[in-house]
């Protein structure tokens, strides 16, 4: 098991484990527990009740954070000609087609999200490998293959974030960061559950959202009681 520091073992005192603290305390805690110096993120784990073996139960979604993540995102577009000067217009980091391609398969990564034309999925799909590896591969049900490349790019750079069903049955998101308000954390936060309320299998029998935990990158873990989302 792994050991904590001092720091850490300090703001832990602040948490009780038997406690499903109110979205609202629980926001104000993890703000009180997050233990370094540098401006954490807000991160929340959620145990659903699914079988992630089973495709008809996968969860995966996407929600635009009212309140952003807190870190600013690059975006790549794949798209020519009309949509490539749509994509530069709408404030895409990077633009390009073929280019763009071969610069990937020489090692190049420095972008955090992908966007692409339909047109283009066709030369983007040679990058399967290594786009799909890292969690880059642009896809329809993110909204990141589509020809409005102008609502992509804006939703992505307003706080758009991708939530997808591990192995273990869980989803791991970030929600902001612990500068942000404990309001603002909560209206992130509801918005993610929301979300995943409507991500909701059809397949999904009995209690849907088990648990749900908050923490900053290297504080304890808060338990949020989740009755009123259910």
């Amino acid at each position: 098991m792994a050991k904590h520091g001092k720091k850490w073992q300090e703001v832990a005192k602040l948490v009780s484990a038997e406690t499903f603290y109110e979205p609202a305390d629980a926001m104000e805690l993890v703000k009180k527990t997050a233990p370094a110096k540098f401006d954490e993120t807000v991160e929340v784990a959620v145990r659903l009740g699914v079988d992630p073996r089973k495709q008809d139960q996968a969860v995966r979604g996407v929600v635009v954070l009212p309140n952003g993540t807190g870190k600013s995102k690059r975006v790549l577009v794949f798209a020519k000609g009309d949509k490539a000067k749509e994509a530069e217009a709408a404030g895409a980091d990077y633009v390009g087609d073929t280019d763009m391609i071969n610069k990937i398969q020489q090692g190049w990564f420095d972008f955090d999200v992908c966007v692409a034309t339909p047109d283009m999925m066709s030369e983007v799909g040679k990058l399967g490998r290594l786009l799909g590896g890292k969690g880059l591969m642009p896809n329809p049900k993110a909204g990141t293959v589509t020809f409005d490349v102008t609502k992509a790019v804006n939703e992505i750079k307003a706080g758009k974030i991708e939530f997808r069903l591990d192995k273990a049955g869980q989803i791991h998101a970030p929600i902001g960061k612990v500068s942000f308000d404990a309001e603002k954390l909560g209206e992130n936060f509801k918005a993610l559950v929301d979300a995943l309320n409507r991500a909701k299998p059809a397949a999904a029998k009995g209690v849907y959202l088990r648990n749900i935990a908050v923490s900053s990158t290297m504080g304890p873990s808060v338990k949020v009681n989740l009755q009123s989302f259910r």
